[in-house]
């Protein structure tokens, strides 16, 4: 969506257990910011509920449970919410634009709800520019490491860094995004993953957190 777009999200809650909605990273009003027993009432089973606002910053964001979340987030009830500037930049204007949400629930350590050899690659053409949005809905840090290339940091939680720097390794916190900038200017298939080694590689080979960078030329 857009910043200044109005957004309905309807929760129909048919789990068994309660649960609601926080838009983490967006400035709302208090009373949509989707935390039981703070600002609503948990929306039980068989209930719903509707959160209604005006989009008011923009960036790299996201939506997940705010009950019983190490259970619920572990689960997968998460989401990316990305916000385009009114005015965009040249960042926004990149030809590819993925997001990577790291997780390390009941499903083990995974990229976007998937654990290597499952996991998607992400697939540029050489020279050019890709976006990463990484967002971490578990509860450990992960350093990613892209082989090959430098990452370009440009965003942190969903506002512009003062000055881009550059890395091959980026921690990321629970609850943090980091955007940043690939110049995909080396043709090959390259190997990115957590470099908490635990969380990547066995004495089988490598799993979890791991994906691939594909550079064609």
């Amino acid at each position: 969506m857009r910043e200044g777009d109005r957004v309905r999200v309807i929760l129909h809650n048919k789990l068994p257990e309660s649960t609601v909605i926080h838009f983490h990273g967006l400035e709302l009003p208090n009373a949509l910011d989707g935390v039981p027993f703070v600002t609503q009432p948990p929306v039980k089973p068989g209930q719903s509920y509707t959160y209604e606002f005006v989009v008011p910053n923009s960036g790299s964001h996201m939506y997940h449970s705010h009950h019983n979340a190490a259970k619920q987030v572990g689960l997968g009830l998460l989401g990316a919410f990305i916000v385009e500037p009114k005015d965009p930049t040249a960042y926004d204007k990149v030809p590819v634009d993925e997001v990577l949400i790291l997780n390390d629930g009941i499903h083990g350590y995974t990229l976007n709800g998937k654990s290597f050899p499952a996991t998607q690659p992400i697939s540029a053409k050489l020279g050019q520019k890709l976006r990463i949005r990484f967002m971490n809905e578990g509860m450990m840090i992960h350093p990613m490491h892209l082989h090959g290339m430098h990452m370009t940091v440009i965003a942190k939680d969903g506002w512009d860094v003062p000055a881009p720097w550059k890395c091959d390794t980026l921690n990321v916190a629970p609850g943090e995004r980091w955007d940043v900038i690939v110049n995909c200017n080396n043709p090959g298939t390259w190997a990115f993953h957590c470099h908490i080694l635990p969380h990547a590689e066995s004495e089988h080979g490598m799993f979890g957190m791991v994906t691939a960078l594909v550079v064609a030329a």
